[in-house]
């Protein structure tokens, strides 16, 4: 048995806490052992994201075709209307490939794949120092209604109860240290 054969690392947060930016370190430190574990998507792709590469773009109707054939490790509806998931032939391809599927997912989905691959899953939850700031992160995006904004900030209140649940909870309070945080966390992992 391999050391990446069936294993795969989720790294959830609330919106703006700082996990994608993470997941970029962790496969800019880890390109030989870890693969970006691209989700299935029901919004609109913004202008720089690529179907495929950021997500895999796609209907609700056919999202909801998927979900009937039982196709998705994990799926919500995290906003009204808006489906995301994780296709388990995502996670099939990267284990074929001899990799370890990293996940850029939201709370509720890193609970679901965590309990359907005990063991052999790491689960990462990434804390922002505060819900003010995270609002302040979430602005200066500049990609949010005052009402969106708001809707954003609410669901990371929820979320952060959740933190718990998770193997290690990293503070990104500076994403220098977060990101070396979350590096020591893996290493060991995949060892």
């Amino acid at each position: 048995m391999s050391s990446t054969e069936n294993k795969l690392i989720i790294i959830t947060a609330p919106s703006g806490a700082g996990k994608t930016s993470i997941t970029r370190h962790l496969l800019k430190t880890f390109p030989q052992q870890l693969i970006f574990s691209v989700s299935a998507a029901t919004r609109q792709a913004r202008a720089n994201e690529k179907n495929g590469v950021d997500y895999y773009f796609m209907s609700q109707e056919e999202f909801k075709h998927k979900i009937q054939n039982n196709e998705f490790a994990e799926w919500e509806m995290v906003y009204e209307g808006k489906y995301y998931g994780t296709l388990k032939s995502e996670l099939q391809k990267s284990w074929k490939e001899n990799k370890v599927p990293l996940l850029d997912i939201d709370v509720k989905g890193a609970i679901h794949v965590q309990q359907q691959y005990p063991g052999s899953s790491l689960s990462l939850f990434v804390e922002p120092p505060s819900i003010d700031e995270l609002k302040k992160r979430l602005q200066s995006r500049g990609t949010e209604s005052a009402e969106s904004l708001q809707a954003r900030v609410n669901k990371a209140s929820y979320e952060l109860s959740f933190k718990d649940h998770f193997d290690k909870c990293i503070l990104n309070d500076t994403l220098e240290r977060a990101c070396r945080e979350a590096e020591e966390i893996v290493r060991h992992f995949l060892q």
